[in-house]
């Protein structure tokens, strides 16, 4: 029967195969030697999951690389069988001597990642519709609360989340960034961002989450999956 993973059994069922699992998603690369192959690589994938391609699989064909990610669309979250559908696409890849593996590709400086962008608000209900109207974004699968997060339905953009404040704060920036990345990236991301001059604001809530600004205070998080479950 089909079940909902938490977060260190989708990461441990993912051992070896070249997936990540991002919060909500298993993410892979596979290397193209051309876009052509690419697609060819993406139907190979397509094929490996059946009758489950349209629903769970998403395959972004891009020159160097495939992008595939795979999650249950009903219950927005990584099932048994979307794990079982990631090891049938990595075998499907590597029977035409190809692979999955957490990079974006030959030249790729970073793992596989996932990017949303959070807004500060001291009433999300009264902001949500507007920025849903102006991107053109859509409520996700059983989720069109007042302050639920919006998501682009085309695939194109990151998701947009709400974040409740209790009192005004002028004083700085009411928009973020929120870079998820696999667990074991988080460290070097975050060496690497240290070193380029930004700051560590707080780490009180990490794995789950760093919170870091630049010079002048404008802030980002690193999240993983870590210590939310």
């Amino acid at each position: 029967m089909e079940r909902t993973l938490s977060g260190p059994e989708a990461s441990d069922a993912l051992n070896g195969t070249g997936w990540r699992y991002l919060l909500d998603s298993l993410r892979t690369s596979v290397p193209a030697g051309s876009l052509a192959e690419g697609i060819e690589l993406a139907a190979r994938a397509a094929a490996a999951c059946g009758e489950h391609a349209d629903r769970r699989l998403q395959a972004d064909v891009r020159r160097g690389q495939v992008l595939l990610t795979l999650q249950s669309p009903d219950r927005a979250a990584v099932t048994t069988r979307d794990v079982a559908l990631a090891h049938r696409i990595s075998a499907a890849v590597r029977a035409v001597g190809s692979r999955t593996e957490p990079g974006g590709g030959p030249e790729a400086a970073r793992t596989v990642q996932l990017l949303e962008i959070a807004i500060d608000a001291l009433a999300p209900a009264a902001v949500r519709p507007f920025w849903k109207a102006v991107l053109g974004y859509a409520d996700p699968a059983g989720a069109n609360g007042p302050t639920d997060p919006l998501v682009d339905p085309v695939g194109q953009g990151p998701a947009l989340w709400f974040q409740h404040m209790d009192r005004a704060r002028p004083e700085r920036n009411r928009l973020h960034l929120d870079i998820c990345v696999p667990h074991d990236e988080a460290p070097r991301r975050i060496e690497a961002a240290l070193a380029a001059g930004g700051r560590l604001l707080s780490a009180t809530r990490a794995p789950a989450f760093w919170v870091l600004a630049d010079a002048e205070g404008n802030e980002a998080c690193v999240n993983t999956w870590q210590g939310r479950d």
